[in-house]
């Protein structure tokens, strides 16, 4: 059997995702390459990856994929990862520039301001470079490493992942792996891919390596090792457990809503005893 590709993102949140690959036998089985999360889901939509950590946006844009249960890039309060930056009050805001770099946070505040903010804004993809975003509108949407870097205190801020779990009471899933189809016919039934992924989640979220991805992104985005570690434990949540399927679902449909996205299909699992499936129905 070949070996299967997995395309990662290159943010310090995927970090405790990718422990037993990069630093135990997993990576053996795996091709491992990284990027940002958008090229993740075109990398699966176009082939040239197998298995992604796709933007949960992806999932209904790209067909035929299965979802690796139990294992998410999700929050249950501030994320502080994904905030909207303004150089005006939120409310007075009519123009946002938006990181190219995502998708699901796209989305998201495009849900955000229609629902609840009174819409009329204008969007523009931008690179994620706040003073170009700021110097051609009213406000950028940041993701990743790019926002932890914000000087809160100098900008208005809104914090997707907070906002969306005021307004809703859901937590709010960014990402999760999802596997191609015809990739998942060349893995033989006794493999348990899905279990190898959440092993890797369950060894990258122990104590000592969790210290020891802190000491090693700390100074790659310029933040203390005690604020990295804060942000692994605190404002990530990395199980996706009923809630943050409700959540999912429910994101899923006031993105259709709007015409953010199109209608996603019924959340379609593996499981590790192949060919049974697992499908939750789209609300």
């Amino acid at each position: 059997m070949r070996r299967l590709r997995i395309s990662a993102i290159s943010y310090l949140n995927t970090a405790p995702l990718m422990w037993g690959f990069e630093h135990g036998g997993a990576g053996r089985d795996f091709k491992i390459s990284y990027t940002i999360p958008s090229a993740c889901a075109r990398a699966l939509e176009a082939g040239t990856a197998d298995i992604g950590i796709i933007p949960a946006a992806a999932y209904a844009l790209i067909p035929g994929l299965r979802i690796l249960p139990d294992v998410a890039i999700a929050s249950r309060r501030a994320v502080r990862s994904i905030l909207l930056v303004s150089k005006v009050p939120v409310d007075e805001i009519r123009s946002v520039a938006l990181d190219t770099s995502s998708m699901t946070s796209v989305a998201l505040i495009k849900i955000i301001l229609a629902k609840w903010r009174g819409g009329g804004r204008t969007f523009a993809p931008m690179e994620p470079a706040i003073d170009k975003m700021l110097a051609q509108h009213d406000a950028g949407l940041l993701i990743g490493d790019p926002a932890l870097r914000i000087d809160r205190e100098r900008y208005f801020t809104l914090d997707l992942a907070e906002e969306w779990i005021r307004l809703t009471g859901k937590p709010f899933v960014f990402a999760f792996w999802a596997v191609r189809g015809e990739a998942l016919r060349e893995v033989s039934a006794d493999h348990g891919l899905a279990g190898v992924f959440q092993q890797s989640r369950d060894h990258g979220l122990r104590p000592e390596n969790l210290r020891s991805i802190s000491l090693e992104w700390a100074t790659r985005i310029g933040l203390s090792e005690d604020e990295v570690l804060r942000y692994l434990t605190e404002n990530i949540y990395y199980y996706l457990d009923r809630q943050c399927l409700e959540g999912l679902q429910l994101f899923y449909r006031y993105a259709a809503e709007i015409g953010a996205l199109p209608s996603a299909p019924a959340l379609d699992f593996v499981e590790d005893t192949e060919p049974a499936v697992t499908k939750i129905a789209a609300l």
